[in-house]
């Protein structure tokens, strides 16, 4: 997902805590499907889609160009909030009256498919066509569920005027190299942090592990059936997280309310890792196209990143399967890709609609491009949303109060085996 506000991700994280908890995950199938194809010829009836946040807003724009290809097809789209989506979707499950098709947050899909409740991705849909990490997104016990239909990941913006002052003409490469950067903005071009980092939290996970990634961590085990967080990868990731926070080159008093677009504009903090949303943010609060840029993760053995987004998959109940899944075809197409990015901003999750020249021409949107290629998703285990609030809160004891790594692993892993997997 992204650009969920804190309040919706907390909401969401403690409805999955509770719905979890009650062994709603146990359920479904754990052997691979392969979903039916659809039939030929155009869409017809008429679908009700789910879409939160601007993308329902949007929608429905894009959807008449749908309906004027299909004459006999009518797409309804229903917009929802994102902090009542989860709740909306999981009484939906419930009741059974769940809509037709819907976009859904990447780290609900374990728990939804685990409940039954999502159609096999049709034979007829290349999955091979969508970047491999936001496509593992969809997957669960080795059913594909659905398509990414959009994508983002994040890189480290940084102010590249306060780095030619701080003596850094090239972006480093690698932890090391980071980590000198932040230091020299604070030494050499007088920021308060030479970094803004999540100090731990809701949602510090997506902050964390992108260290983890380029670490070769796997937070799966056992052949992907286990959770894997007290790993050396993801220590030694860890530890390097926390050494920002006890050299002073992180905050770890940040205040709840982020204020990293004028610290940004400001010199304050000069760096930080985001996604492409902020490039946005940032420039509306005065900061100029060219005082900034964005750089890959830097690597301990290779460049990784979170990969987020969301989804578009069929619900089982639909009585309109067919036209729900030409819907999502339609969404997937890459001329179809490339409009709603120009709609939206939304950066496309098929790959090849990366050439065009909506794309292709900013520099910093194809350092995203060039990220997402190994961007890496969490597992898409139904209790993944509760056991990663506990890793959350032990992060926050990591960074604000110089907690031991290897013992708030060590408890997190322990949540993680006591919860399991819901599968």
């Amino acid at each position: 997902m992204r650009r969920t506000p804190a309040l919706a991700v907390a909401t969401i994280a403690v409805a999955a805590l509770t719905l979890t908890a009650c062994g709603r995950g146990d359920a479904g199938s754990t052997a691979s499907e392969t979903g039916k194809d659809v039939s030929a010829g155009k869409a017809t009836g008429t679908i009700t889609v789910w879409a939160m946040g601007a993308e329902g807003e949007n929608l429905p724009k894009l959807a008449k160009e749908f309906e004027a290809a299909n004459p006999g097809a009518k797409v309804n789209v229903t917009a929802i909030p994102w902090d009542a989506a989860y709740q909306k979707f999981t009484t939906a499950i419930t009741a059974g009256t769940t809509p037709d098709a819907a976009m859904v947050g990447t780290t609900w899909m374990g728990e939804f498919a685990g409940n039954d409740a999502l159609d096999p991705t049709p034979p007829s849909i290349d999955k091979s066509v969508f970047f491999e990490g936001a496509q593992k997104t969809t997957e669960v016990n080795g059913t594909s569920f659905g398509v990414p239909w959009y994508v983002e990941t994040r890189l480290v913006y940084y102010r590249t005027d306060l780095a030619k002052k701080a003596g850094i003409t090239t972006p480093p490469t690698d932890w090391d190299g980071l980590k000198s950067m932040a230091k020299a903005m604070q030494t050499k071009a007088g920021a308060k942090y030479g970094i803004g980092l999540q100090a731990g939290g809701v949602g510090s996970w997506q902050s964390i592990m992108p260290f983890g990634w380029s670490n070769d961590a796997d937070l799966t085990k056992d052949g992907g059936k286990a959770y894997n967080f007290d790993s050396p990868q993801v220590l030694e990731a860890v530890k390097y997280y926390q050494s920002y926070f006890n050299e002073g080159i992180s905050d770890k008093a940040a205040p709840a309310t982020p204020t990293t677009e004028p610290d940004f504009k400001s010199g304050r903090v000069p760096m930080f890792i985001s996604g492409p949303w902020m490039m946005s943010a940032v420039e509306k609060v005065g900061v100029k196209k060219d005082q900034y840029d964005v750089m890959p993760i830097p690597a301990k053995t290779k460049s990784s990143s979170f990969v987020g987004g969301s989804d578009l998959v069929v619900f089982k109940k639909s009585k309109q399967r067919d036209t729900a899944w030409k819907f999502i075809q339609w969404l997937s197409d890459p001329k179809t890709q490339v409009k709603w990015y120009s709609m939206s901003t939304d950066l496309p999750a098929v790959k090849s609609a990366w050439q065009d020249p909506a794309l292709t021409a900013d520099k910093k949107l194809a350092t995203f491009g060039k990220q997402l290629e190994t961007a890496q998703a969490p597992p898409s285990f139904p209790t993944w949303e509760q056991v990663v609030a506990s890793f959350d809160t032990e992060m926050e004891k990591v960074t604000k109060k110089g907690a031991d790594p290897a013992a708030a692993l060590k408890s997190v892993q322990q949540q993680a085996d006591s919860i399991g997997t819901g599968q």
